[in-house]
């Protein structure tokens, strides 16, 4: 019998939290793993990771908000391995301003990386798999997106960005055999959701950071968080396992907190 052919993944944002544990997990699958981050140093450790569980890894240290950047990303992984099955656009940035304050500069910077940057690379991975008549797409939105945030707003209207972003392109590559889907993550230990979470108590006048974060965790209605390894499987098996008539779809790991 033939081997089944080695896939070709690339993850944005993937130095650590769970673009890490995405791309860890795609190794450990036997795929080849291009490693998308701002951060080299940390890109590097999760491309050693990578190698350790004998997955070929490309690391490519970008600034995906410069125009043109986020294009050459996926150039320099389909020029490697001659193709590209799957992006997982996870990389994002997130920060607290109540409403009324709000600044140009940080709707100037969530947008151009959660929304921009993430149209931009999938539209650049799309056309490589127009071509081959194949491959899946995955973007990390946030129950955010359907939420009221008052010191989250920027955030949020990103996210909701992304899933209309999500919809299009799964109407506009579905005749090419290209599936797109997101994932919604709830709350994740991660130094994003750990630094969000001490500028909200702050910005609320919180001071016993434990009773704040537990009463957040009570918000679930699961009553817990969830792991990044735990969201990072939903994400594989999107790209990997999932039926081929799944597309369009948000698969929310949100312990019913996204429950509309």
């Amino acid at each position: 019998m033939t081997a089944p052919q080695r896939k070709r993944a690339l993850v944005t944002g993937a130095a650590g939290g769970l673009g890490q544990e995405i791309a860890v997990q795609f190794a450990a699958r036997g795929c080849a793993v291009a490693v998308v981050d701002i951060n080299g140093a940390g890109a590097e450790i999760t491309a050693a990771r990578c190698r350790e569980l004998g997955g070929e890894t490309s690391t490519i240290v970008s600034d995906l908000t410069q125009t043109g950047v986020p294009e050459r990303a996926i150039a320099a992984a389909v020029d490697a391995w001659g193709g590209l099955d799957i992006l997982v656009n996870n990389a994002g940035y997130g920060a607290i301003e109540p409403f009324l304050e709000m600044s140009d500069a940080l709707w100037d910077r969530t947008l151009s990386l959660n929304v921009t940057a993430l149209a931009m690379a999938l539209a650049a991975a799309g056309r490589v798999m127009r071509a081959q008549r194949s491959g899946r797409i995955i973007n990390i939105t946030s129950p955010a997106s359907r939420m009221a945030l008052p010191y989250y707003t920027a955030y949020a209207a990103s996210k909701a960005a992304v899933d209309a972003i999500t919809r299009s392109a799964a109407v506009a590559l579905a005749p090419f055999g290209v599936l797109v889907n997101s994932v919604a993550p709830g709350m994740m230990d991660t130094e994003m959701q750990r630094s969000t979470e001490l500028d909200l108590a702050r910005v609320e006048g919180r001071n016993d950071l434990d009773t704040f974060l537990a009463e957040r965790t009570r918000r679930v209605p699961l009553g817990r968080r969830v792991e990044p390894a735990a969201v990072a499987g939903g994400v594989v098996w999107l790209a990997l396992d999932a039926p081929d008539y799944i597309t369009a779809e948000r698969l929310n790991f949100s312990g019913g907190l996204d429950r509309d």
